[in-house]
């Protein structure tokens, strides 16, 4: 449970120390929970990163670390723990701002379009509204992460305007696998979680589980919640490197949308789930999921981000916050 996020960031401390320059051929990469995951689960399972690397020249060491929550990653990324990050657009874009002019950490490609729940196993509650001082939502990491910030966003369209911030109080920390077992065990401490997928479709098939709102109706559309991010210097003293991975996680999304069936048995492989892969590749084949690497609906966020103080920099356009490969692309 939670002892796993601790040890987890123990690691991390403990990768940091001695860090220093060096030179290209070595990529240490964090990742979160759930099948948004699913490319990097693809690349790590066939070695794509290694097989473009290759094609540069280099024999490229992955090393891979697992963390829940964004404010988790940027730490761990800003500390030199880690060469890449994924985390939600939210906490992405207040790191693109709180960088600007030093590290310029930028988005590297989005990991897909995929839908994330606020679900609850309260049956009084219907709309945001319904949540009273009783109710807990569990979110990866409060105010910063993902959720949280989507849960500001619905908060100021429900209670309106200057509102965004109501539910805050509501929310704890903690990783979507553990949520999910306490929203299902019915204990009192968790009534809500906005989780992602499986673990929001797992929960749901619980009768007593219900869904609340999804991140498409808060945003207005589809949306890409998770990116892959990294800081200019990484890029600019690994163009090799960042040129393996970038290839590979095209690839890597491309064989997704073509090998279902496969890639839901990739994700039971990597995450050593006992979930049933058919149960997975039902999740990745809804038709509002998309394995897409350009980032779609990313700007509402620094809008939003913008417009309650959270960052300092309002960008112009999604761009701004993107590393060049992306820009010719048909983003948002």
């Amino acid at each position: 449970m939670i002892f796993r996020l601790l040890a987890t960031l123990a690691l991390v401390s403990a990768m940091n120390v001695g860090s220093e320059a060096r030179a290209e051929g070595r990529l240490r990469i964090v990742e979160q929970f759930g099948t948004v995951y699913l490319p990097l689960h693809a690349l790590r399972d066939q070695k794509l990163i290694e097989k473009h690397g290759k094609a540069e020249g280099l024999d490229i060491k992955v090393e891979w670390t697992k963390l829940s929550g964004g404010a988790a990653i940027n730490d761990a990324l800003l500390s030199g723990a880690v060469d890449v990050g994924a985390a939600g657009a939210g906490p992405v874009i207040v790191l693109w701002d709180r960088t600007k002019g030093s590290a310029d950490v930028k988005v590297i490609a989005a990991l897909g379009e995929q839908p994330n729940y606020l679900i609850t196993n309260n049956p009084n509650i219907k709309t945001l509204k319904d949540f009273t001082k009783a109710d807990k939502i569990a979110v990866p990491a409060v105010v910063v992460s993902q959720q949280s910030r989507l849960l500001e966003i619905a908060a100021e369209k429900e209670f309106g305007e200057g509102k965004y911030n109501v539910l805050d109080d509501l929310t704890v920390n903690l990783p979507h696998p553990d949520a999910t077992a306490a929203l299902l065990s019915g204990s009192s401490a968790i009534t809500a979680h906005f989780s992602n997928p499986p673990y929001q479709e797992q929960a749901l098939q619980n009768p007593k589980v219900h869904k609340v709102l999804s991140s498409y109706d808060i945003m207005g559309g589809r949306i890409t919640p998770t990116l892959l991010y990294a800081t200019s210097k990484f890029r600019n003293e690994n163009p090799k490197t960042f040129k393996a991975l970038y290839d590979a996680l095209n690839e890597a999304s491309q064989w997704i949308e073509t090998h279902k069936a496969e890639a839901a048995e990739t994700y039971i492989r990597v995450e050593q789930s006992k979930l049933d892969p058919a149960f997975v590749k039902s999740v990745i084949d809804n038709k509002d999921v998309d394995f897409t690497t350009t980032p779609q609906g990313t700007f509402k966020y620094a809008t939003f981000l913008a417009k309650i103080g959270a960052i300092r920099n309002k960008p112009a356009s999604w761009k701004d916050y993107c590393f060049g490969e992306l820009h010719d692309k048909p983003g948002s």
